[in-house]
């Protein structure tokens, strides 16, 4: 399974790490991962983290910590 991180700077500006054509897209505002408390899980109940792609492949990336841990290095990074 293949995953592209997205966070968003501002509009039309992104940061991205992962193919073009993954599996499973997530993206996420940059204020939001920067936060020091950030999960992915958490806030992708909330509707501040975006996935696109298969469900069941969802659950297993957020399950994983994958997502949280990608994304919070993605953010640090600016």
């Amino acid at each position: 399974m293949s995953v592209q991180y997205r966070v968003v700077v501002a509009k039309k500006d992104e940061r991205v790490d992962g193919p073009d054509d993954a599996d499973l897209v997530a993206t996420v505002p940059v204020a939001v991962a920067a936060d020091d408390d950030f999960d992915a899980t958490v806030e992708f109940m909330r509707g501040r983290l975006k996935i696109a792609g298969h469900s069941g492949r969802v659950l297993e990336l957020l399950k994983s910590g994958e997502a949280t841990s990608a994304l919070s290095r993605l953010a640090s990074s600016l």
